[in-house]
């Protein structure tokens, strides 16, 4: 492509905006207004990934060995537990650990009525999961390990979390496409009425014997803008909300900021920001060049 026709094809595409400049707003508008609520949805969801993520990391399940076993076979059993997938990290707690964990959390002042340690045979693995969905498997490998006692384990934690996960798969992708569909439609609608404006000059350009890349270019570089304007508005919108709100509760709810990870704005807004930014471009494109596809016989 020659920089004439570069230059050319921009300077098109940036008049189409201004020539249909009701439907560009509300174009620009329908998009900032669905990529607003995918931002928030995506903060909003991210967030709540992050939380239920630090539970996940939270849920171990417990591994008690045979007594009289063994260091040696203890051992064995933590290396060969800790090379399964669904294992994050494997953390030993000895008889003495378990005793005084258990001191500080229950008994307090009364510890010192024991002068011996009743837990000698608590000796234990906690073994953390990467994905809380697995235990299930794990549990049966580890219960067929030699010198493995008993495991302690909750179903209920690992299955409501699994649970939890998926749905905010399903109802984001849903979301996601409802509003993508919306963005497309518009953006289609706003092309196809700059087709309509300039069909007489469009006609005459291939007359002249212009190329169908010459003619359809300039709507598509229209679509891209404003899908790139629609994406970068809300942006702006919602890093100020976002840093707004995230202020409002570190400091009217600290006890609650405290029991629960909040993601900070430049950890969303590494992925929100390309990820707008390319959905409001690539609808535009999208839109654009399904729409001059179709009612653009050139």
């Amino acid at each position: 492509m020659r920089i004439s026709t570069l230059f050319y094809t921009l300077h098109q595409g940036f008049r189409n905006i201004f020539r249909n400049k009701l439907f560009t707003l509300a174009s620009i508008a329908t998009i900032s207004a669905c990529l607003f609520l995918f931002g928030l949805f995506y903060s909003i969801v991210s967030n709540f990934q992050h939380i239920v993520k630090t539970a996940q990391e939270g849920v171990a399940v417990t591994v008690f060995f045979e007594e009289g076993l063994e260091d040696t076979k203890i051992q064995e059993i933590g290396t060969m537990i800790a090379k399964r997938t669904e294992v994050s990290r494997v953390h030993f707690v000895s008889a003495d650990e378990a005793w005084e964990s258990f001191k500080k959390d229950y008994l307090k002042e009364y510890a010192d009525g024991f002068t011996e340690n009743p837990l000698e045979s608590s000796a234990h693995y906690e073994v953390y999961l990467s994905d809380v969905s697995m235990q299930s498997a794990l549990v049966t490998y580890i219960e067929s390990i030699s010198g493995v006692d008993h495991l302690n384990y909750s179903t209920i934690m690992a299955t409501t979390l699994t649970g939890v996960n998926a749905l905010i798969a399903y109802v984001s992708v849903g979301i996601i496409g409802i509003l993508l569909a919306v963005s497309v439609f518009l953006i289609s609608n706003t092309v196809m009425i700059g087709i309509s404006v300039r069909k007489e000059e469009i006609n005459i350009m291939k007359y002249i014997g212009a190329t169908d890349f010459f003619v359809r270019s300039p709507f598509i570089i229209e679509g891209m803008l404003i899908g790139l304007i629609g994406a970068a508005l809300p942006l702006g919108l919602i890093y100020i909300l976002y840093n707004t709100v995230m202020e409002y509760i570190l400091e009217r709810f600290s006890v609650l900021a405290s029991l629960l990870a909040f993601l900070t704005v430049e950890e969303v807004f590494n992925v929100l920001t390309p990820v707008s930014l390319g959905i409001g471009v690539g609808i535009g494109f999208l839109g654009s060049i399904v729409t001059v596809r179709k009612h653009l016989r050139v």
